[in-house]
């Protein structure tokens, strides 16, 4: 829709007027005229006017119920700036009329303008509503009158636009297992225990004791579920709106035998009445807000039956006992230094497009292993010798990896236990105590005299328990860590591979294991579940209608005998293909850390290397700004600077680590932040190695696109044919934000914020990093006011910094903002929105009063539970070389959200093991995307990540932006080691101080893909 204001001059020069673009650089933190870089010409710009030069002009127009307006334009004129008085929701585009001079004037009012979404967004395909009552409750239930509200968001996410319909057809099953709910009351009751404990296992040990005493006489009959904390829920009322129970519980030891006995109130208080009859209405799209209440009651009558059975963490459950048949000791494994993993499996329920769905999926977790204290030392800390005292730096490192542990206590014949407080300064020979009596005795002594032990290792320190004002110490090799309890710190690098290995499983065995699952667990045949709440589980996987999207045909530069590819299963060769745009590179040398890679192999290497960037395309100069170079590997800031001195204008460095590990972090962070160099690390193992084309190509792909290059770019970008995408400027965006591991108390998360920077072709992506609180979500940094120099407040922030950039690069400001956001949980949703588009809006408004792009806000998931499966396995026409459902499967129905815009996407072909779909759930769409336009620009970008010839399985936006924070967190952590590390990091620092120690990227590296 296009509103044209009159009577003024002035105005954007598209058509017969000449435009200016001035292309100065500007500070991000100074006043910005943010529409004098606007050309006048070419594709799509923001502001377009009749015949004339400038940008906005004057005119008034009044618009009144406008659901879309895409464009408010005015007439013909000159000037630079038109500014005048606008009201108005979600116009992106606006500009006065005819005017001269270098500011026009003009009136623009527009009123309730709800949304400028497409009119499709309304569409949503139905189910009829006698099937999805039929599929939810046998019953229908009339609403109650008095009950309590239901939940509310704070934000409307985004309506479904309909289903996508482009692609071939297959059918595809699903983890999800289809629960059907008979007509009950539900009541919700408020548990309050006294004295208060904080393990849910007591908690349930002591309700349980409450229901097998007082079931017949004050509960009704009722088996309550309860979900170990503040609520109990029955179906049907209990007897009575408050009451306080006695309840007498015993700890049971590991031999049978009980301990003291322990008493407890417990006060049980109405609190609501969840109602199923909120479910059906939602699910026939009459409710708008989830019905989170009455899901919750069924959620946790599904998870009784588990929990008294197995080790619950999160929603997971795990057992030694979840092996495959036929496989001794199949559900637990050695991971190595004192770690083992568990097999189990998670289930959550959900609320679906077919109905309520249990989401059912194997998993494994790392426990630490049930042995001695003193065995674990030897795996741990890899020493042998235990009559040796343990150095300082051990010491340290067994006292925090022990600390808070559970240990069952040999002298007391494993029947009593205690929980690890620390362990001793000093050997255990060397520590002494007063008895009650007054005498002074030393811990040897005591334990020869009162359970007859010699102390094995007295040079190892002392088990603390207690605290350090009155601490018990107990010999280490008396203590055996007690079963089930979860180690929560890094797997280093080896340990994850055994883990990987060892549950790693084809999709056939994935959905076999599954299946056997659902099966063990009986559902069904739990009278819980079945004759209390009238609750049944379907036992077979979702049989769901899928689509396969068609690949991308990217482009090639023309140099080349083949200019485009069609990839195949989610793969293509660079084979007689050169880069679209291969960087030029007139200034670069090779530095070597490693002790085996001598001269000749290092000359022979990086011969083979630039012949292979100059085969694909790239312009470089054969012979190095100074001779290759090799430094101890313990020099590696004392080489980067004299690198620096001695290479003037170096373009890159190619360093070949050395070989050890630990060093990547420095390297990155000393080239990066500190000297403005760009680098590309090698392994000595594949330096080493001869005829390793796959490894040199992949390489240049790499150092292409940190030298300013592309590698690939879509066709259809070229021909401008991308709806939404290239018929106006558009940037595209990701965002992620990682945090610390568990145990790191008070390092900062880090954000990152990755920006395109070409348009029409978005394949180029600049990056920006900031740290925030520990395990903030939002991202905090997307728009700031910060002081100047002269005291008062300025702009800045990420958007702004990005959006400057954008404008540097191509002349031009986003008319549309898709914003790919990654690691949000659907907990988050609203929140991350709300804040996070209120940043987005600030951030334009600075560059521009009133300048409104409209945004698509993107969740990007993948760290869920939803799993595809070929409905055929086998049949090489459904799945790829792996096994897997093939590249561009897609699914918009049944198993996603009943109303909502979201779909899961399996984009890539699979390797080993089972994929994983990423999820995305759109919670906001300005642009009026349709599902099949969203799902094929999805799939389509997945074929432009820069660093393989393959289709990954996130979109790139949302897989850089992961790329660049883990690089920062590189920047705070320099001796990282290359990949995963089982160093631990001092966790006693300010967070506030290692965030303003995070230091800034210099502005030549930002430019470029340098985190690739």
């Amino acid at each position: 829709m296009s509103n044209r204001g009159g009577g003024g001059r002035g105005g954007a020069g598209r058509g017969r007027g000449r435009g200016r673009s001035d292309q100065r650089q500007e500070q991000s933190s100074g006043p910005v005229s943010w529409p004098a870089l606007q050309t006048s010409g070419g594709r799509g710009g923001p502001v377009s006017g009749g015949g004339g030069r400038g940008n906005l002009g004057r005119g008034d127009l009044t618009a009144t119920q406008v659901p879309s307006v895409p464009s408010v334009t005015g007439g013909r004129g000159r000037g630079n700036v038109g500014t005048g008085d606008l009201t108005a929701t979600h116009v992106p585009s606006v500009s006065g009329g005819r005017g001269r001079g270098n500011v026009g004037t003009g009136d623009l009012t527009v009123k309730n303008v709800p949304s400028v979404a497409s009119s499709s967004s309304a569409k949503v395909m139905e189910s009829s509503a006698s099937d999805l009552a039929k599929l939810q409750i046998t019953e229908e239930k009339k609403p109650e009158k008095n009950l309590p509200p239901a939940s509310s968001k704070a934000v409307t996410l985004q309506a479904r636009p309909g289903f996508g319909k482009i692609g071939e057809k297959v059918m595809v099953r699903a983890n999800h297992f289809l629960v059907q709910v008979a007509d009950r009351d539900l009541y919700h009751y408020d548990v309050s225990i006294s004295p208060e404990v904080t393990s849910k296992k007591v908690n349930r040990e002591v309700m349980k004791i409450l229901v097998n005493t007082y079931r017949e006489s004050h509960l009704n009959q009722k088996f309550p579920a309860y979900d170990g904390r503040k609520s109990l829920y029955t179906a049907g009322a209990l007897p009575f709106e408050s009451k306080e129970f006695v309840v007498n519980w015993k700890e049971e030891r590991a031999d049978g035998s009980f301990g003291k006995e322990r008493q407890f109130k417990v006060a049980i208080k109405l609190a609501s009445r969840p109602d199923l009859y909120q479910i059906q209405q939602f699910l026939l799209k009459k409710q708008r807000d989830y019905p989170y209440d009455a899901v919750q009651v069924l959620d946790v009558v599904l998870r009784n039956g588990p929990l008294d059975k197995f080790v619950s963490i999160g929603r997971s459950f795990f057992s030694p006992t979840f092996g495959r048949d036929n496989v001794p000791n199949d559900g637990r494994g050695e991971l190595g230094e004192g770690v083992e993993y568990w097999r189990g499996y998670f289930q959550s329920l959900r609320l679906t497009h077919m109905g309520l769905s249990l989401n059912v999926d194997v998993s494994a977790r790392s426990f630490y292993e049930p042995i001695f204290v003193t065995d674990f030392i030897c795996k741990f800390l890899n020493v042998r010798d235990l009559n040796r005292p343990l150095r300082d730096s051990d010491r340290v490192k067994l006292k925090k990896i022990l600390k808070s542990l559970k240990v069952q206590l040999a002298h007391w014949d494993f029947t009593r236990s205690t929980k690890i407080s620390g362990i001793s300064n000093c050997p255990i020979s060397q520590l002494s105590f007063t008895l009650e009596d007054g005498t002074q005795t030393t811990v040897i002594r005591y334990f020869a005299d009162k359970y007859n032990y010699r102390v094995e290792f007295p040079a190892l320190p002392a088990i603390q328990s207690g605290s350090d004002a009155k601490p018990t110490y107990i010999p280490m090799e008396l203590c055996r860590i007690a079963e089930g309890q979860r180690y929560t710190k890094r797997l280093n690098e080896r340990q994850v591979t055994s883990l990987l290995r060892a549950t790693c499983q084809r999709p056939a065995e994935r959905e076999k294991a599954i299946n056997k699952m659902v099966t063990k667990n009986n559902y069904n045949n739990i009278d819980l579940v079945s004759k209390e709440f009238g609750m049944s589980v379907k036992q077979e996987l979702a049989l769901i209608e899928a689509r396969v999207l068609p690949p991308p045909v990217l482009k090639y530069h023309e140099s080349g005998r083949e200019n485009t590819a069609n990839p195949r299963l989610g793969q293509w060769n660079m084979i007689n293909k050169k880069m679209v745009n291969g960087a030029k590179i007139d200034y670069w040398t090779c530095v070597n850390f490693s002790t085996r890679i001598d001269r000749n192999k290092q000359q022979a290497f990086c011969n083979s290397l630039i012949g292979m960037c100059t085969s694909k395309g790239m312009t470089i100069n054969p012979k190095p700004v100074i001779p290759l170079i090799s430094y101890r590997p313990d020099s590696i800031e004392e080489a980067l600077d004299d690198i620096h001195k001695r290479a003037s204008g170096l373009q890159l460095l190619i360093v070949v680590l050395p070989d050890f590990t630990g060093t990547y972090g420095k390297i990155k962070r000393i080239c990066e932040t500190e000297l403005g160099i760009v680098s590309q690390c090698c392994q000595p193992r594949q330096v080493a190695k001869e005829h390793n084309q796959q490894y040199w190509e992949n390489v240049a792909l790499k150092i292409n696109v940190k030298a300013g290059g592309r590698n690939t770019v879509l066709n259809d970008a070229i021909r401008l044919s991308i709806p939404l995408i290239t018929d106006r400027p558009t940037i595209i965006m990701g965002a992620d934000v990682t945090h610390p591991q568990p145990g790191e108390d008070s390092s900062p998360s880090i954000a990152a914020v990755v920006a395109s920077m070409d348009w029409p072709e978005i394949t180029k992506y600049r990056a920006l990093v900031s740290t925030q609180a520990h395990r903030e979500e939002i991202i905090q940094d997307l728009y700031k006011l910060v002081p100047n120099q002269q005291g008062g407040l300025v702009h800045a922030g990420m958007i702004r910094e990005h959006f400057i950039a954008y404008r540097r690069a191509t002349g031009r400001i986003p008319e549309r903002i898709i914003f790919f956001r990654d690691g949000v949980s659907e907990g988050q949703f609203s929140q991350v929105l709300l804040h996070e588009m209120t940043a987005i809006r600030k951030a334009c408004n600075s560059l521009q009063e009133k300048y409104v792009p409209r945004v698509t806000f993107v969740i990007v998931q993948k760290r869920h539970h939803t799993r595809l499966f070929p409905a055929q396995h086998g049949n090489n026409k459904m799945t790829d070389r792996s096994g897997n459902i093939l590249p561009g499967t897609v699914v918009d129905t049944k198993i996603c959200h009943p109303t909502e815009f979201d779909f899961y996407l399996n984009s890539h072909a699979g390797i080993q093991g089972t994929s994983r779909p990423a999820h995305y759930h759109v919670l906001l769409d300005e642009n009026g995307f349709s599902a099949d336009a969203l799902q094929i620009l999805t799939n389509n970008l997945c074929y432009t990540f820069a660093r393989c010839t393959r289709s990954v399985s996130v979109v790139p936006p949302a897989y850089y932006a992961h790329l660049a924070a883990f690089r920062a967190r590189y920047y705070m952590e320099s001796e990282m080691s290359d990949g995963n590390t089982s160093r631990t990091r001092n966790t006693t620092t300010n967070v506030s101080q290692v965030a303003l120690h995070l230091p800034e990227i210099k502005d030549n590296v930002k430019d470029v893909m340098f985190y690739c």
